[in-house]
């Protein structure tokens, strides 16, 4: 798997809202209503992370959830990054 060059993320982004691309990682930052809506999001990516095997670097304060993607392996962003951001938004989407 290849590192994304820096047009080929940029373009990925348009199509995923509030999404960034800092210090060669993917980061977003979502707002629940408590804690327990947070935590429950969080329970249902890592499912999908498992699924996927791919792991987030991620943090929860209260109600507040931050991910950040990048894929190891390569030090870099990745199709796999993508393809794990996207699937988080449909499981924002539908929450």
């Amino acid at each position: 798997m290849k590192n994304l060059s820096d047009q080929e993320i940029e373009k990925q982004l348009a199509d995923l809202e509030g999404w960034e691309y800092e210090n060669f990682a993917l980061e977003t930052t979502f707002e629940f209503k408590n804690f327990k809506e947070a935590f429950s999001v969080m329970t249902r990516i890592a499912f999908e992370c498992e699924a996927l095997n791919h792991h987030p670097d991620w943090s929860n304060v209260y109600n507040t959830l931050h991910i950040r993607l990048s894929t190891h392996d390569t030090n870099g962003v990745t199709e796999k990054d993508f393809k794990l951001a996207h699937r988080i938004e449909e499981i924002i989407v539908s929450e």
